[in-house]
């Protein structure tokens, strides 16, 4: 994180830079809910619930802005939070445009929070942004004759005690011209209940009223109706502090008594209040402060303070504990492999002891991997925002579904796998999903439907980008490979046509537009995705749609393995490739053309590879061939392995070889054995892909 330079932000010799951290990860996941809530809230029936929660996020950002000094995030929340207020207290409805304006504040804030935590200086322009804001909470949205009119309103002040009055109303009125005028009832006698009742008659809205009031009286102590000409009180009256009930409907919240959340943060729409509003928001701000510490202390004296279940810690960390365990794990293997050869009899304790360790070990593994396990919705809810701009840009109608988003997959690759799936996601948007004509003309439903969804299988994590749209045009794609020189045939099957989507600069878009088109991205993809030793296919039918689908392993870090040996060398297969293993017996390979081999596995015929001529390994004369075959699998398919020997099953840590070295055919990784030496392990996909071809 780079660093922030604001003189500002110490008081006291108390530095409160070593927050940042924990402020900029609270704004980003408060940003992030707010951006759900806005997508999927019901701008025609939207719940109290909603709204409060959305305004809550914009609290919550500007108190923390204005405690590190962050004026201008703090600035653009506070006309949020103004024009929230206002939502949520049903003086103004929300509108479309509305959580248009909201959804574009958060962008800018997520701007203006990303410049201070990379410590540049240049900040993202918000005073156009504010201005629409202000307007927008002035009321130019809000519905016709809210506040047309001026209104007759009874406040009741009290109760009060014997001598107290509250003259500090009328000054308030004489100060303050535009908000109406006010008249004491009752010839400005206390009333036998003990209240003061006036008439105001004026076009500002209750909270309004209530937030100015509060400079005079306290604010349970305002009670404000409809005016009633015989003067008297109606049989309901609402005390403000019980106004936190609010009626979702304006025009009967209207009929009934009226009264505000006080929280501190009202509104006001007269420009000539805007001294009021700093003193009353000053206030109450105290006042809420006030409040939380008594709350705290008498929960703490209660003994029922709250306590957080979980803790923020820096992925450096996790990433030194996970690297930490893989030595523990290569330490443990290495133990194994020496006490292999010990009589039990003699170092029974030993033995119980190192196997203690092989457990215990195993255990810290799994809980220390599930750390960096994040459930893919981190990646899959950015989409609705992204669908929901590109649908409003192109003029198409488009329903997002995400299934799966509680699978889990590592840290690492939820990272690096948010840019091939968005740009995956953009093609469907953009090429497959029609307008609503052509969609009308084709029989179909008017919006079409992107799925994005993702599922264990094995040991990867498989996840899929499909539509319903108009899929790929064979003709079309061949006649554009043909333009830029591509080798194609008429014979070519579909698959092989839909491969030549993968190739670097191609592309079928008839116009080149912000959204795509430009031919670069889709060989990025696969690059991207091969990387991390997944695997990308596509596959569609024209007219009906198209499914792209990314097979990834869960995590890179620490796997199961089965050992085997092949020749004089070890090589490890992913356990969770494993189906089976048998003893070849003579005659059960058969030959299949110059070059193929099969082998009938239960009325299947499999296509059998011999590791041995994969790899390349050397064999010494008169040595035994591979007597032991390996069912693998991959990608949906199996493939027959020839291999010596089976030397065992355990864990292996799994380190990078292109790092260390380059990348190597049909090998994924390497891992260090217990004995120190050096072991590869198997791209068991590349095996799949090999006999496949």
């Amino acid at each position: 994180m780079g660093e922030i330079s604001n003189p500002g932000l110490q008081q006291d010799d108390f530095d409160l830079t070593q927050f940042y951290a924990v402020f900029f990860e609270e704004a980003r996941e408060n940003l992030a809910n707010m951006e759900s809530l806005l997508l999927d809230i019901d701008v025609a029936r939207p719940s109290d619930e909603e709204l409060n929660a959305i305004f809550r996020v914009a609290h919550s950002i500007k108190g923390g802005a204005a405690t590190f000094g962050f004026a201008d995030v703090a600035s653009l929340t506070h006309e949020l939070e103004t024009l929230l207020e206002r939502v949520r207290l049903h003086e103004l409805p929300l509108q479309r445009a509305m959580v248009d304006l909201l959804l574009e504040a958060g962008d800018v804030v997520k701007a203006q929070l990303a410049c201070y935590q990379g410590g540049t200086a240049e900040r993202p322009p918000a005073d156009a942004l504010i201005e629409r804001i202000r307007k927008m909470a002035c009321g130019e949205h809000a519905a016709a004759g809210r506040r047309a009119g001026a209104r007759s309103l009874q406040v009741a002040i009290g109760p009060l005690k014997s001598g107290e009055a509250a003259n500090g109303l009328a000054e308030l009125f004489r100060d303050i011209p535009s908000l109406g005028s006010i008249e004491a009832l009752d010839d400005g006698v206390l009333a036998a209940d003990g209240f003061r009742r006036f008439k105001v008659t004026t076009s500002s809205p209750d909270s309004e009223l209530l937030e100015l009031f509060s400079f005079h009286v306290a604010r349970e102590q305002v009670r404000i109706t409809d005016f009633d000409a015989s003067g008297t009180a109606p049989a309901s009256v609402a005390l403000a502090e019980e106004a936190g009930a609010q009626h979702p409907d304006p025009e009967a919240a209207a009929a009934q008594p009226r009264a505000t959340e006080g929280d501190g943060y009202g509104f006001f729409v007269d420009p000539k209040t805007l001294a009021a509003q700093s003193a009353a928001r000053a206030a109450a701000d105290g006042e809420e402060v006030r409040r939380s510490e008594a709350r705290a202390k008498a929960d703490k004296a209660a003994g029922g303070a709250l306590e957080s279940t979980t803790l923020r810690v820096a992925v450096e960390k996790v990433d030194q504990l996970i690297n930490l365990v893989g030595e523990l794990v290569i330490t443990q293997a290495m133990l194994s492999q020496q006490a292999k050869d010990l009589d039990v009899a003699q170092f029974s304790a030993l033995l119980g002891g190192i196997t203690d360790l092989e457990r215990s070990s195993r255990h810290l593994q799994e809980t220390v991997m599930s750390i960096r396990m994040i459930p893919m919705a981190f990646v899959f809810n950015r989409f609705p925002r992204l669908i929901r701009d590109l649908a409003s840009k192109l003029g198409k109608q488009i329903e997002l579904r995400l299934v799966g988003e509680a699978t889990e997959m590592d840290k690492g690759l939820i990272e690096k796998i948010v840019d091939p799936l968005t740009h995956l996601v953009r093609n469907s948007a953009d090429h497959g999903i029609e307008t609503p004509a052509s969609r009308l003309a084709a029989g179909k439903t008017p919006h079409g439907t992107i799925t994005l969804s993702a599922a264990h299988q094995g040991g990867s994590i498989l996840i899929e980008v499909r539509d319903d749209g108009q899929g790929l045009r064979r003709e079309r794609i061949v006649q554009k490979a043909r333009e830029r020189g591509l080798p194609v045939r008429d014979d070519m099957s579909d698959a092989e046509v839909w491969a030549l989507i993968w190739e670097p600069g191609f592309s079928t878009a008839d116009q080149i537009s912000d959204v795509s088109g430009r031919g670069v991205g889709m060989d990025v993809v696969r690059r991207n995705i091969t990387a991390l030793n997944g695997t990308v296919e596509l596959d569609s039918a024209e007219g009906y749609g198209t499914r792209v689908t990314v097979r990834l392993p869960l995590t890179l870090a620490i796997m199961d393995g089965m050992s085997i040996g092949v020749g004089g060398e070890t090589y490890i297969l992913p356990l969770a490739s494993v189906v089976e293993s048998f003893q070849v017996m003579p005659g059960m390979v058969q030959n299949v053309g110059a070059t193929g081999r099969v082998v009938r596995v239960r009325d299947e015929f499999l296509p059998v590879v011999a590791l041995d001529d994969v790899f390349d390994v050397p064999r010494q004369d008169g040595s035994p061939g591979p007597e032991i075959m390996m069912i693998v699998e991959a990608e949906g398919r199996r493939v027959a392995a020839l291999v010596d020997e089976l030397l065992g099953q355990h864990q292996v840590v799994v380190k990078n070889l292109e790092t260390n070295y380059r990348r190597v055919p049909d090998i994924s990784g390497a891992t260090i054995l217990g004995d120190g030496r050096v072991a590869l392990i198997v791209d068991t996909a590349g095996l799949v892909k090999r006999a496949r071809h």
